[in-house]
């Protein structure tokens, strides 16, 4: 800046100017951040996913609007930058939300703390994948079997020993194998997962083979059609085999391994 400069506000001198204001009053006088009077979000009421577009995200998510839902709508000055902020809920209806943003920006070197308002109006609308859930839709069936051989587990021990290993399958994997598994029906010979995807379906068993040995057998029955294609449901049998039972046999007890009664 030229010597003698000043800002034409505050009169200060040696500070950069920008059309004759220094950035201490220039981000006094400009609007920083602003939000629209009122935006809506689409929340699922079974998952909480977000409806964003033409698609669906963020499942498992909070059923309550959060930081992650809110900034997005904010409209940032193209010289200033939002360091944190911090959402404070001030009213509540049974479908519109109140809140004030409590943002810490920089404009142009200086630091500032900005309040934004901001109205949501929150809609729930159930996702594709809940409303195929809740209508017992599926495309693919996936069996948990116990070995073919006669002499079999008890209905009960066998059903228990296949839901560990169910469990252990699907903590291993993926969060897409839980949220396409629509529901599981217990069988006297075990159990029976119905999924929304084949895929997973498919991606499941071969892990399952893989992790546990058991055997797979795929089949495919016509359910309908659809945009003139054939449409299938599929079913995966998984066969796991029964664990070995540990031995029975009694040690008997010597001069350098007695018994542990004596």
């Amino acid at each position: 800046m030229e010597e003698g400069e000043f800002c034409v506000v505050c009169g200060a001198t040696g500070r950069p100017l920008v059309e004759g204001v220094c950035a201490e009053c220039a981000s006094t006088r400009t609007v920083l951040v602003t939000a629209p009077e009122r935006r809506t979000v689409t929340v699922c009421p079974t998952c909480g996913a977000r409806e964003v577009g033409a698609h669906w995200e963020r499942r498992g998510a909070s059923r309550l609007l959060t930081a992650e839902d809110l900034s997005p709508f904010l409209e940032v000055h193209p010289e200033a930058g939002i360091r944190r902020i911090r959402w404070e809920e001030t009213g509540a209806t049974a479908t519109v939300r109140t809140y004030v943003g409590h943002a810490h920006v920089v404009f142009r070197g200086v630091a500032r703390d900005v309040e934004v308002p901001l109205s949501a109006r929150v809609v729930s609308k159930t996702c594709p994948e809940c409303s195929r859930k809740s209508g017992k839709y599926y495309t693919a069936i996936l069996q948990l079997r116990g070995p073919t051989e006669v002499r079999a587990e008890r209905p009960l021990v066998l059903r228990a020993r296949l839901e560990r290993q169910w469990n252990e399958i699907l903590r291993e994997g993926p969060p897409k194998w839980r949220e396409t598994l629509a529901w599981t029906e217990a069988r006297p010979e075990g159990w029976d997962c119905y999924f929304t995807e084949t895929l997973t379906a498919r991606a499941i068993a071969r892990f399952a083979k893989q992790r546990f040995g058991a055997s797979l057998k795929e089949s495919a029955s016509l359910f309908g059609r659809k945009d003139g294609h054939d449409v299938y449901r599929v079913t995966f049998c998984l066969r796991f085999a029964r664990p070995l039972e540990p031995s029975r046999a009694v040690e008997k007890p010597t001069a350098a391994n007695p018994s542990l009664e004596q």
